[in-house]
């Protein structure tokens, strides 16, 4: 009997195959042939194991070796000397933060420990084409559980005590919303995944569908059946291609073993799936958007009520739940009600899922309970701020989310506390800067992605958001006033009130959030002329010390726009700020440090509000 001694699992997400793991993946193959280890050792692809930054990533059981950012020219080695020496190759393994001990096994990994995975339990553990693998983690057992020992108003009274809310942003009850689509009457219904998931920076869904979509199958199917629907759909935008690949090849694995189409586990309930691909547009994410694309038209909200559970999809009683709220479906069943509601907050229970990115050292994927902290999964989990920056703010909820800075790191993680501070869970979206970020600018580009993606059916949103655009534009070159400041206020409090959709009511939050919390940098653009980050283009200038400068001629011979000026090895060069177009090519190609990055407007005379800094020239803060 051949007995494989070891299993290496090769993360296949889309962020690891972006950095090569099929090339490390297919060498592996290779040298396992050469060494003659076919029928010891299996090659496995997984879904996202979560720590992105540290990928490619290889985990080789039973010892759980955790290696990051493998190489294809690193696997002879493994092969070599772990697979057939058992000997660690120690120089991919993990260091902790402050690189003084080496971590054989992925458990001892800092990004690991404060992690509960229940949504992503599976993801990085099986390979998400194989439906066996599925059915060795209990797949599909709750779903027969509910059609032979439970009847449709048993499961949704499960999901209503369990507490579950939506995980796509909104947090409403997921169990009420099924207790009122089953209400109505209508002998036709239909149940709809979200996975439109257009926020910048966030991949949650993503990932869960790359990683195990079986999960979202079973958990659509547990819906349909408590709910009376025998037709569902998912919606995902075409951008996700390695998704709908093994979503497709899910449901056809499904169907083919008689777990979608007719009479499911011998029983008189019928359900089946198909995928619609959305082409990219924001506002499809709004859930009566996503239903009039489904249906042909173009995505656009309309008003409510009546809402999907009473009129949906082709106007029929319809459940729209996103990606991570269906996936935790199945662990709810199976472990029941109390056991999901023994985690997290009060008011918030079960786990989030989190897409770390921007200025963070573990960029990646993260499952947390709610009720942890800020700082939790900023430091603990995410490795903090890399270069020794300073945080300055996190956004969360993205374009419709807050930024929240550095004095609220302890606050836990929840859908009131987040409310309350300007800010919203969102899907998942966790965007962390530092020092070098210009909140300003942040609420432009925030505003500019809203501004851009709205659908124009409502005037708050279509007018309004452009308007609070082109004061942030104002003000990042300088040219804003105070009263801008009072206008913007206004203009994001009547678009939250009046917008029709939850979209265009939740964009002005960026802004919002950000002249609550970083009001000063707001009035250093305008009242000095200001950038403290050194971002916003119009409020920087570059210098050339004369007592530094070499006289090499580099950046002279590297300025686009011939404004440097100066004679190689005979006198300093200086730029001629009138001509500077500010590009920075400059101060990025100096190998002597001569060339600074300054901010400030120079004027005639001080302006009042900087007689008490008492600057000199002040064109630097």
């Amino acid at each position: 009997m051949i007995t494989t001694r070891l299993n290496v699992l090769v993360c296949s997400g889309a962020a690891c195959l972006s950095a090569h793991s099929k090339d490390v993946k297919d060498e592996m193959l290779n040298q396992i042939k050469i060494h003659k280890l076919e029928n010891e050792v299996k090659i496995i692809e997984t879904g996202c194991m979560g720590p992105c930054e540290m990928g490619p990533i290889v985990l080789v059981y039973p010892e759980g070796t955790f290696y990051k950012k493998v190489t294809k020219e690193d696997v002879a080695e493994i092969v070599e000397q772990h697979f057939l020496k058992g000997r660690v190759v120690k120089r991919l393994l993990y260091q902790t933060s402050d690189a003084q001990k080496v971590l054989e096994t992925h458990k001892e990994v800092e990004f690991f420990k404060k992690q509960q995975k229940i949504v992503l339990k599976n993801c990085g553990v099986i390979n998400p084409e194989s439906l066996e693998e599925y059915i060795a983690t209990d797949g599909y057992m709750a779903l027969g559980k509910v059609l032979t020992e439970m009847k449709p108003d048993q499961v949704i009274a499960e999901i209503l005590e369990s507490g579950l809310r939506g995980r796509g942003g909104g947090g409403f009850p997921t169990g009420l919303k099924w207790k009122l689509t089953a209400a109505e009457k209508d002998p036709v219904k239909y149940v709809v995944c979200n996975a439109d998931e257009g926020d910048p920076g966030a991949f949650m869904d993503r990932s869960v569908l790359e990683g195990d979509p079986h999960s979202v199958i079973e958990g659509m199917a547990i819906c349909a059946y408590a709910i009376g629907a025998k037709k569902g759909y998912v919606y995902v935008r075409a951008e996700y291609p390695l998704a709908i690949k093994r979503l497709d090849f899910a449901i056809k694995q499904a169907r083919n073993e008689g777990l979608l189409g007719e009479n499911i586990f011998g029983t008189d309930f019928s359900f089946d799936l198909e995928i619609r691909m959305g082409a990219g547009a924001f506002v499809c994410g709004e859930e009566t958007a996503l239903l009039r694309s489904i249906e042909g038209f173009r995505g656009t909200p309309v008003p409510k009520p009546p809402f999907p559970a009473q009129k949906g999809l082709w106007g029929k009683p319809t459940v729209i739940n996103n990606v991570e709220t269906f996936a935790n479906v199945r662990h709810i069943i199976l472990n029941g009600a109390k056991w999901f509601s023994s985690i997290g907050t009060e008011k918030s229970k079960g786990t989030k899922v989190f897409a770390l990115s921007g200025k963070i050292k573990n960029s990646g994927l993260a499952e947390v309970p709610m009720g942890t902290t800020i700082r939790e999964l900023v430091y603990e989990i995410g490795g903090g701020i890399p270069n020794n920056k300073k945080f300055k703010a996190v956004q969360f909820g993205g374009p419709s989310g807050g930024c929240i800075k550095a004095d609220y790191l302890d606050t836990p993680i929840d859908y009131e506390s987040l409310t309350a501070l300007g800010a919203m869970m969102g899907s998942g979206g966790c965007i962390v800067m530092d020092e070098d970020n210009c909140m300003v600018n942040t609420a432009k580009f925030f505003l500019e992605f809203t501004s851009f993606e709205s659908c124009g059916k409502c005037v708050p949103c279509r007018v309004g958001t452009k308007q609070m655009y082109n004061i942030l534009d104002k003000i990042t070159k300088g040219e804003g006033t105070m009263e801008d400041l009072d206008t913007l206020q206004k203009l994001g409090e009547d678009i939250r009130r009046t917008a029709l959709c939850g979209l265009g009511q939740t964009a002005p939050n960026p802004v919002l959030s950000t002249l609550k919390h970083f009001r000063k940098e707001y009035e250093d653009h305008i009242l000095h002329g200001i950038c403290e980050a050194k971002v916003c283009k119009d409020l920087i200038y570059y210098e050339i010390d004369p007592e530094i400068c070499k006289k090499c001629g580099l950046c002279a011979k590297k300025c686009p726009s011939n404004c440097i000026t100066g004679e190689i090895r005979k006198t300093p060069f200086e730029i001629t700020q009138k001509d500077c177009v500010k590009c920075g090519t400059c101060f990025e190609v100096c190998p002597f440090d001569a060339i600074s990055k300054k901010t400030g407007v120079k004027k005639e005379k001080p302006v009042e509000a900087l007689e008490e800094k008492d600057h000199e020239d002040y064109y630097e803060i």
